[in-house]
């Protein structure tokens, strides 16, 4: 149902673009619209998961340097008979973590410090498994495709704002239509982007459930994340806010509920239905706090030279 509905979205999303280039300039609008999402597309296609991680300034790490998260992967992605995704680590105070990658064989899974600092160790594989089911969902390609498709109608919006003198002799509706296309078409990518990202959070914590087998952790990880994101400022997604929907939570400040105007679910409702996966899979929802003591980030990797007063991830 989720994977249907993010389908129906992308295609109204795709249809707006095309409709707007239609309004700015007929057919040969239409089609200069259509060139410039495709490769807009095909650029997002091959370089998004490169830009996202370089802009949040992870580093990757592997079974040497980072021997139990490594491992963590390497058993979710057994478990999910998926190919072994790259593995980072972006040094932030805020828990938070994402995916990129166009498809499981070239997909990547990062995680903040303050994630690993935060979190217990089923709680990390509840947020892995979710990162993983995006990949897995080709969530990343989806959300990809639809930020550039929100951004190019934007852009045709601003094309609009300057060509509309010259434009209306070609504009089916005249003025008219240069001004909707100004003003509701971008309103409306908008909407259907956001949209679109709250329907895969949703099918991403299912998918996450299944895989690492224990739904309460997930639910027990993303209280824990929501009031940490809360409470501590990622500065890096606040300069790059398009990204925020890659977020296993929203890393903005300014965050809403579960409307119209959020890039995710709001997390209430995130537990509350990872509550009703464990009451039917026969676990008692009561226990979602339960579990083993902190996650301890020394024992992370491998100590080289004497251990500093808080060890984070890289030792």
């Amino acid at each position: 149902m989720n994977t249907m509905r993010a389908g129906l979205l992308l295609a109204a999303l795709t249809g707006l673009f095309l409709a707007a280039g239609y309004l700015i300039g007929a057919e040969q609008g239409m089609i200069i619209a259509f060139v410039i999402a495709l490769g807009m597309n095909a650029f997002a296609y091959w370089n998004s998961d490169k830009m996202v991680l370089r802009m949040y300034g992870a580093k990757q790490v592997d079974r040497a340097s980072a021997p139990r998260f490594y491992a963590m992967i390497e058993d979710l992605a057994r478990r999910a008979n998926m190919p072994m995704p790259k593995v980072y680590i972006m040094e932030n105070p805020q828990p938070n973590a994402f995916a990129t990658g166009r498809n499981p064989e070239n997909a990547a899974v990062a995680a903040t410090t303050g994630l690993l600092d935060m979190l217990d160790e089923r709680e990390i594989r509840g947020v892995m498994a979710h990162e993983l089911a995006h990949v897995l969902n080709r969530d990343t390609l989806v959300m990809t495709i639809t930020a550039t498709l929100a951004g190019a109608i934007g852009m045709l919006a601003n094309f609009a704002f300057f060509f509309r003198g010259g434009s209306d002799n070609r504009n089916p509706m005249g003025a008219i239509g240069t001004i909707a296309v100004m003003i509701l078409a971008p309103l409306t990518a908008m909407l259907v982007q956001f949209a679109i990202s709250r329907t895969r959070e949703y099918g991403a914590d299912a998918g996450g459930a299944a895989l690492s087998g224990d739904p309460l952790a997930l639910a027990s990880a993303l209280s824990k994340l929501e009031r940490g994101a809360r409470h501590i400022p990622n500065n890096d997604a606040e300069r790059n806010p398009a990204t925020a929907h890659l977020f296993i939570i929203n890393p903005l400040s300014g965050r809403g509920a579960d409307n119209l105007f959020s890039t995710h679910p709001s997390t209430a409702n995130r537990v509350k239905k990872l509550q009703e996966i464990a009451g039917s899979s026969g676990r008692d929802p009561a226990s979602m706090n339960a579990g083993p003591g902190a996650w301890d980030p020394a024992a992370q990797v491998k100590a080289s030279g004497p251990a500093p007063r808080r060890p984070g991830p890289w030792g």
